[in-house]
Parts: structure tokens; C-alpha cells; sequence
């Protein structure tokens, strides 16, 4: 497939990769010439402490269609994609992650759905070689998503795909500091496919998503997008005064029907008590997450901070 008249930007967030920035750049490379295609390989270092940053520096020497976007300190995966888009040029955009987890030989992929009039194309992991309990999470987090969400956001779709530049023009134009990438993409619309593929281990290192960021990745997307944990609140308020309720009418019953006077009711209580203060807990920390949502929308910072850029 030939592909002169059109240029594809690559988008490669990366953190603490040393040991994997060449041989993603190698294949990589490898695929675009097969494509022949005008491109540029953007990679986003998000406040590397190794020697991640030099290394790209050394493949833009040799390579002028590599660009290097650098933070000031760690901002997070969602702000290195959202640079990458503000800094990409290319008629189709894609974001893959430098870790090879998602083969950038999809690409190819990728571009024939593109050019057969899809907007976006995003890909489906069939597999994946990770230990069971990860799977599951990620497994339960996109149904989890999926029920609870106006949007029918597609399942077992991460950040890996390509996107045409009308789709980029409107993501970049959106304001939100939590940015859940993969929710943007699916709110912006317009014609999109998903490609099958099997996710890989990582080539080398170890993975930058531990099981914390997974959980606050997980609350950006369900908090960004969906109201449901507020019903729920509600709900479980209306079943809390229900059980009252029918705790009330089991007490005068004991008292004036059966005539039982002296109804021992402390671990009833203490029961009660709890339930109860778990439900409140429960409740003020779903509103919290909505606030301090809000809080941070108010602050207006930035999404990101370049401390310095080369082929930009």
C-alpha cells in the first residue's frame, strides 16, 4: 500500500522506557516506509528520570521525522496523549503506547479502515498475557462502564488507535482537565470500527499502570462519564429509609401486639448504626469525587507543562 500524498503522525507517550524506545522506534519505522507515507513519530516524554530522554534525542539526530515533546515533571498518560494531539499534523493520528504491548504493525490495519471512510479506528484486545486478576479488573471496569454510562463506549478498547484529523481538532477543542481519552474519542462520534487484535507482553521494563493508577483510571472514566453513582446514592437512601421504616413497624408490633416489652435490640442497633454511617460514608465519598471534579475544572491550569521540544 502506497501512501505519498498522506502523512500519518504517531503519538508515543513514554515514562521511564530506556529499555524499550529503540525497538519501538525500529518497528515502527519499519512500518510507516512499508507504507511509504509522509509521517512524523512524536514522542511525549512524561517526566522520564532515566535515560529515556536521551535516547530519543539520539534517534531525532539520526532521524528528523522523530519529534520530542518534554514535560516538566510527571503530568500523566491522558496529558501526554492530549500534547501529542495538540502537536500532531498528520491527515490520520494514531496513539500507540512505546511499551509494544499494542504492535505498531496494526497500523496498517488501521489505515485501510481509514481509508475506507472510517473516522476512527480503535483497537479490540482478543488477548491478553497478563495475570488473571489484572484481566478480570479490566474485564469488569469496561462492562462496569459500559452499563453505567450514557455512552456506549466500545468494549475492551484502550487509547490505541488512529484517528482522523477532524475527529483530533475536536478532542483538542475540549476543555476538561480529567481526561479519560478513550471517552472523548467515543463522545466525538463520527464513523468508527474497532480491529481485533491480541495484546502482547511488554518487550521489556516494568509496567508503568500499577494496580492504583488502574483504580484512578477506572474512577476518571466512570466519574467523567456516567451519573449513575449519584442514583445510586439516592437509591440506596430510599432503601435505608425503607428498612426504618420497616424496622419501626416490626418494633411496635413486638411491642403492642405480641406484647414484648423488653426486646433485647443492641447488636440490632449497633448493626443498624453502622449500616447506616457506611451508607453516609459511602455517599459523601461518591459526592466528593463529583466535587472535586468540579474543583479542579474551576482552576483552569493547564493540562501539561513543556519544559522543551525539538522538530516542533
Amino acid at each position: 500500500m502506497i501512501l505519498k500524498d498522506i502523512k500519518i503522525s504517531v503519538i508515543a507517550p513514554v515514562f521511564n522506557e530506556e529499555k524499550v524506545v529503540d525497538e519501538f522506534y525500529r518497528r515502527t519505522k519499519k512500518m510507516l516506509e512499508k507504507l511509504s507515507a509522509l509521517h512524523e513519530i512524536i514522542f511525549i516524554d512524561d517526566g522520564s528520570a532515566d535515560s529515556t530522554l536521551a535516547r530519543i534525542k539520539k534517534l531525532r539526530q539520526a532521524d528528523e521525522n522523530v519529534k520530542i515533546v518534554c514535560f516538566s515533571r510527571n503530568f500523566g498518560h491522558a496529558a501526554a496523549i492530549s500534547a501529542g494531539l495538540d502537536h500532531a499534523s498528520g491527515d490520520a493520528v494514531m496513539v500507540i503506547d512505546a511499551d509494544l504491548q499494542d504492535p505498531p504493525e496494526v497500523l496498517e490495519k488501521f489505515i485501510n479502515k481509514w481509508r475506507e471512510g472510517y473516522e476512527v479506528v480503535y483497537g479490540i484486545r482478543r488477548k491478553r498475557k497478563e495475570w488473571f486478576g489484572k484481566r478480570f479488573c479490566y474485564w469488569l471496569f469496561y462492562r462496569m462502564m459500559r452499563a453505567s454510562s450514557t455512552l456506549k463506549m466500545p468494549l475492551d478498547a484502550g487509547d490505541f488507535s488512529l484517528m482522523d484529523k477532524k475527529v483530533v481538532e475536536v478532542i483538542k477543542n475540549m476543555p476538561e482537565r480529567n481526561r479519560f481519552v478513550r471517552g472523548l474519542r467515543s463522545w466525538a462520534g463520527y464513523k468508527q470500527i474497532g480491529i481485533e487484535y491480541d495484546r502482547q507482553e511488554r518487550f521489556a521494563g516494568e509496567t508503568k499502570y500499577p494496580f492504583k493508577k488502574l483504580l484512578r483510571l477506572a474512577a476518571d472514566g466512570i466519574f467523567s462519564f456516567s451519573y449513575v453513582p449519584l442514583r445510586l446514592v439516592t437509591l440506596f437512601g430510599f432503601l435505608v429509609a425503607a428498612l426504618a421504616f420497616v424496622t419501626v413497624f416490626f418494633l411496635l408490633y413486638e411491642r403492642y401486639i405480641l406484647g414484648n416489652v423488653g426486646v433485647p435490640g443492641i447488636p440490632a442497633t449497633l448493626v443498624a448504626v453502622l449500616f447506616l454511617g457506611g451508607i453516609q460514608l459511602i455517599s459523601i465519598g461518591v459526592l466528593g469525587e463529583y466535587i472535586a471534579r468540579v474543583y479542579e475544572e474551576t482552576k483552569q491550569r493547564p493540562h501539561y507543562i513543556i519544559k522543551e521540544k525539538d522538530g516542533l
